[in-house]
């Protein structure tokens, strides 16, 4: 798909690599459509790029239909909004499951519903939902983050064929550590030298690729990192183990940030 003149709704775009997907998408000649709740941040981001602020809130379930029509006709998605749900499932409220489920993964449904139908209708545009690494490899205290990134996952994958018969194409990308900005900058979590990161731009980079070459996965992350996810959902077990040294501590360091003190 040539980008060119696209028509683009980017959501979660006041977080920083959301921002960073909306400046890529412009650079390349997109026009971009912005959301997110902070409407100053997302005025300011839309006055800089030449783009449109719609504000919307992801967990207010009337919002979902009310941004689709309000964003107009959109030849790409970029369903980007995430929330943070780390910590022991039983120390999660019923809300705090229900945010964690509405934003990262009804929502993106929802929007892949709403625009991906009238997509099928013309024939032409691509879906993209921003998932995680977490989304294939199972980390102890990130059980509903894993669940949603898990679902986006699936969804992306079946969904994909569901509209290829009628030209639409559908990506999933798939973040590791992201060492400017997101879930572990946030948190200031120390990451150790040799386990790699990448930067919001290389994510960005990696989504203008998935939707050029129409690919269905992007792993953007160090070779060993993509290798260990790979063999996370291939031998479950055995990776969990190698987690619990590897990931373990950083997941704590999230769910001190996020959930304070345990």
């Amino acid at each position: 798909m040539d980008v060119r003149g696209a028509r683009v709704l980017v959501t979660g775009a006041t977080g920083g690599i959301g921002r960073e997907l909306a400046r890529a998408l412009a650079a390349r000649g997109c026009r971009v459509t912005v959301t997110g709740r902070r409407a100053d941040v997302l005025k300011a981001l839309a006055e800089q790029i030449g783009g449109t602020a719609v504000p919307a809130d992801l967990t207010d379930r009337d919002a979902l239909a009310t941004l689709a029509a309000g964003a107009g006709e959109i030849d790409i998605l970029v369903a980007n909004a995430a929330t943070a749900a780390f910590g022991p499932l039983q120390e999660c409220s019923v809300a705090e499951i229900d945010r964690a489920l509405d934003v990262n993964l009804r929502a993106p449904i929802v929007l892949g519903r709403l625009v991906g139908e009238r997509m099928a209708q013309r024939g032409s545009g691509h879906l993209v939902f921003v998932s995680s690494l977490w989304g294939k490899a199972a980390t102890r205290q990130a059980s509903l983050y894993n669940a949603t990134k898990f679902g986006l996952r699936g969804f992306a994958q079946a969904l994909r064929e569901d509209l290829r018969p009628y030209g639409v194409g559908v990506s999933a990308v798939f973040p590791g550590f992201v060492r400017d900005v997101g879930l572990v900058a946030d948190a200031e979590v120390p990451l150790p030298r040799w386990i790699g990161t990448r930067s919001a731009q290389d994510v960005a980079q990696a989504t203008l690729k998935a939707i050029s070459r129409d690919l269905g996965e992007v792993d953007v992350a160090p070779a060993w990192l993509r290798v260990a996810a790979a063999l996370g959902a291939a031998l479950p077990g055995p990776a969990i183990a190698a987690q619990r040294r590897i990931a373990a501590p950083i997941t704590a360091a999230l769910v001190r940030h996020h959930r304070g003190p345990r």
